[in-house]
């Protein structure tokens, strides 16, 4: 038996770790490589800006963002709307002038072509001594021209220049970042966090592992614990306690309005770093592979 150590290169076997330790240098093979709850943000963080939300806003998929970051992006996307829209419309016209252009072109073609064969009416006498060996050079001179028209890499006046890439129409429709759903400013719902009653206000909101609490029953909020926006209020409350204690009534226990299934709202919380949480705690990157 040979000792295989992670520094051992007499070994028989392919170990599993000189197998990743190889993709990693070359840069081939696709990587992957689980995320802990450090690479994962907290249920009361934006989406954009990975940090506690000042001014918090979700949207009815339930993903929460910070009202200025959402707004940003959202003039973002807009402005590179207009400046796509602008680019097509400038290839529309250069495409019409073009157009006019060609039919223009073709109109004089035409023209010049009717002339040709108006001249061409009046008889001409035949001449005997024309001779195969001129018609065989006129075909050859064909050729010659021909084979000049063709593009060339090597002769500079030949070299064939690249088309300009055709732009399609824009969509102007503005995305959600997270869902890459539509999104428009009415959408997006004001939420109201309880923030925990620890008598501690000299310790930061950021640095708390304990924020904030249930608007109902007070239970503490975390990632582990889902968690539901009511829209008349924006409360954020427990999914536990919509399932005991609201479904029953179905009226909003902070603004006293009912409520429907819509109203309702999952928020999408963050990972813990267990696999039970439901998100994707695994990060995968497709690189080329080399094959055998």
């Amino acid at each position: 038996m040979t000792r295989h150590g992670r520094n051992c290169t007499a070994g028989a076997v392919y170990t599993y770790y000189e197998k990743k330790k190889d993709t990693t240098t070359s840069g081939y093979g696709t990587q992957r490589a689980r995320l802990g709850k450090d690479s994962l943000k907290d249920f009361d963080c934006c989406c954009l800006s990975l940090q506690p939300c000042k001014d918090p806003v979700v949207t009815p998929d339930g993903y929460l963002f910070d009202k200025e970051a959402i707004l940003e992006c959202m003039v973002q996307q807009k402005c590179e709307i207009a400046r796509q829209t602008k680019a097509y419309e400038k290839q529309k016209k250069e495409k019409a002038s073009e157009l006019k252009e060609l039919a223009k072109a073709e109109q004089e073609s035409k023209i010049m072509s009717f002339l040709e064969r108006e001249n061409s009416i009046v008889s001409k006498p035949l001449n005997t001594f024309f001779s195969k060996n001129n018609a065989a050079g006129s075909s050859q001179g064909k050729e010659e021209s021909k084979l000049k028209d063709l593009p060339s890499f090597w002769v500079p006046s030949l070299t064939p220049a690249a088309k300009a890439t055709e732009l399609k129409k824009p969509d102007k429709t503005v995305y959600c970042p997270m869902s890459g759903k539509p999104l428009r400013m009415k959408d997006l719902i004001p939420l109201h966090f309880t923030p925990i009653n620890d008598r501690d206000n000299k310790t930061a909101l950021i640095t708390k592992s304990q924020r904030y609490v249930c608007a109902v029953t007070n239970d503490v909020l975390a990632n582990s614990v889902p968690s539901a926006i009511l829209r008349p209020s924006g409360s954020v409350v427990t999914v536990e306690c919509i399932e005991k204690i609201i479904r029953k009534d179905m009226v909003d226990p902070i603004s006293g309005e009912k409520l429907t299934e819509k109203d309702i709202i999952l928020l999408q919380r963050g990972g813990t770093g267990f696999v039970g949480a439901g998100v994707k705690l695994e990060a995968k990157e497709s690189r080329p592979v080399m094959m055998a």
